[in-house]
């Protein structure tokens, strides 16, 4: 299987409010950016979104090292909580609904294609991919002001 390098990122101006999302797919010597927003959002929901829009382009099962600088995404897919959430319906352990069950399980049919390994990364630090993914969300939350 091809190995495929992603970053993600998410922002929101007020949250709710406009947001928008950046990743990066690097295979190789490819890269390829892609970024995308709406006016009304959560940062939880573009955090998600950026993942989903990066998987959605691979055209066959791969290995995928994932770095994002969100934890809710990160955890919970590395520690099964999103698994768990629908197995229990979209019911948190805490008995609260799970937010974002759309976004979520979507995520979850893309990760049954792939082979994920997990990388949190702390943001707004000195990784440049995250830090270009950020620039990307920032942009696009901005044109929904």
């Amino acid at each position: 299987m091809k190995t495929v390098t992603i970053y993600t990122d998410g922002a929101c101006s007020g949250n709710p409010g406009p947001g928008g999302w950046g990743a990066i797919l690097m295979y190789g010597a490819h890269r390829k950016e892609l970024s995308g927003g709406e006016a009304n959002t959560t940062n939880n929901r573009m955090e998600l979104t950026a993942v989903i829009a990066a998987l959605s382009l691979l055209k066959e099962p791969c290995i995928v090292e994932l770095w994002s600088d969100s934890k809710y995404v990160i955890d919970g897919l590395s520690k099964g909580w999103a698994a768990g959430w629908k197995k229990r319906g979209w019911i948190k352990s805490d008995k609260k609904p799970a937010l974002n069950p759309d976004l979520w399980d979507r995520l979850l049919e893309l990760t049954d294609i792939h082979t994920l390994h997990y990388h949190w990364v702390k943001g707004h630090a000195e990784n440049e991919y995250n830090n270009r993914c950020d620039e990307m969300a920032v942009a696009e939350s901005r044109k929904y002001k």
